[in-house]
């Protein structure tokens, strides 16, 4: 008899999250499994016994092929954290329970710094028990934020929506013979990555954003007006990417003091940090008076499959696969990752690493690839994230829009 795996996705969905649920449950077959369960909502889901049986509904080539052009997380997801033991262990023992009466070999978890912590969390706990089940966590988030990995599945397909978006409000910008400047706020908390992925509009054909504004650099708002009066001194049009986690050097977020939400999750985030394009709208109408104009491309970044990186789709596919493999060799408490090896052509692959140093953390943009001034990125940021935006991955298209699945 086959092993039995549990697969659950968990926290912000991403336009390729359910390649790797693909790649996890063709894996698995391939690999003989008995029976494969999802968690319907994640870990919150299997709390309450809501698990589904992924023959029923993966078990043919077009599901497959359908669940891989869907975007958002098909089994539904969940923004809970998990106690520590010393805190309620009796969440554990309902978990190992549940584990055993469902005779679960492996336990997967699709998701990011937080799903890491759950599974760094669980597979601790086996351990402690003597319990043979593996956990195995498999990366994704648009942030690109997760350590030990070269970059994370989600993130080649929202800088590639990024990068055409910011191609067509760049041309859009220019054309009226006035002097403007439009500010467009992409998501990013603490990483700059998304931000930076505008800088990819760049080319023949596009300048490219004229300033990014990222987490990593404290905001200050004497410089950025003056190099935004520079620019309109030299050019009708100002094109401006903005982070939504642009703070001040006392930390405090633009988006606060444009009045934003101060609601925190269940891991201390804040739940949106809507406003900074608004706030230096209105800093820059304020003090200089030039025509100014806000957008915010907000979750359009994490559900635009009809505009995902065929690269990202591969990827994404195969780190869930790495994660199968991983639980049947025996391992637990790792996380597949993605190891670059060149850059031209691009060649990468997969291994496995400890899940206790990547839960927790962030990956932030070197400082070497940031210019001097804070408000733009260099060509090493390009060299890395160009090649993951390579490819696109065709709809399949039902009465002129694509065609999803669903539970």
């Amino acid at each position: 008899m086959g092993m039995n795996f549990l697969v659950g996705q968990s926290g912000g969905p991403t336009a390729v999250i359910n390649s790797s649920l693909a790649g996890v449950y063709e894996t698995a077959r391939a690999c003989g499994a008995g029976r494969i369960y999802g968690m319907n909502y994640g870990i919150e889901g299997l709390l309450a016994e809501k698990l589904l049986d992924l023959d029923q509904l993966l078990g043919s080539a077009l599901n497959i092929e359908l669940l891989k052009r869907t975007p958002s997380s098909y089994l539904g997801s969940c923004r809970y954290k998990l106690p520590t033991p010393e805190q309620d262990e009796g969440v554990y023992q309902t978990l190992f329970r549940l584990f055993e009466r469902y005779q679960i070999d492996a336990v997967l978890y699709i998701g990011g710094n937080d799903s890491m912590d759950t599974i760094a969390k669980l597979a601790a706990y086996g351990s402690r028990i003597g319990s043979p089940i593996r956990f195995i966590g498999v990366p994704k988030t648009i942030d690109n934020d997760l350590m030990l990995t070269d970059h994370t599945p989600g993130f080649g397909s929202a800088a590639k929506y990024i990068a055409t978006v910011m191609k067509e409000i760049i041309r859009d910008s220019n054309v009226y013979d006035l002097k403007s400047v439009t500010v467009t706020e992409i998501m990013g908390r603490h990483a700059g990555w998304l931000a930076a992925s505008a800088s990819l509009s760049k080319g023949a054909d596009c300048d490219g954003p004229d300033l990014i504004l990222l987490p990593e650099v404290p905001f200050s708002e004497e410089l950025f007006l003056r190099r935004v009066d520079e620019l309109r001194r030299e050019k009708n049009n100002i094109v401006i990417a903005a982070s939504e986690g642009v703070r001040r050097k006392d930390g405090t977020f633009l988006c606060d003091l444009a009045g934003g939400d101060g609601a925190v999750d269940a891991f201390g985030h804040k739940v949106t940090l809507s406003g900074t394009s608004r706030y230096l709208e209105g800093l820059i109408r304020h003090h200089l008076g030039y025509k100014t104009r806000a957008n915010e491309l907000s979750t359009l970044q994490r559900c635009a499959s009809h505009l995902t990186s065929r690269i990202d789709v591969n990827e994404a596919y195969q780190v869930g696969g790495m994660a199968v493999q991983a639980a049947v060799q025996g391992q637990t408490g790792r996380m597949s990752a993605l190891v670059r090896r060149q850059d031209a052509p691009y060649v990468a692959d997969c291994e496995t690493v400890d899940v206790q140093a990547v839960a927790n953390k962030e990956k932030t943009i070197p400082a070497s690839w940031i210019a001097p001034d804070g408000m733009q990125v260099n060509g090493s940021f390009e060299a890395y994230a160009r090649p993951l935006i390579q490819g696109e991955q065709i709809p399949i298209y039902v009465s002129g829009v694509p065609l999803h699945t669903r539970l």
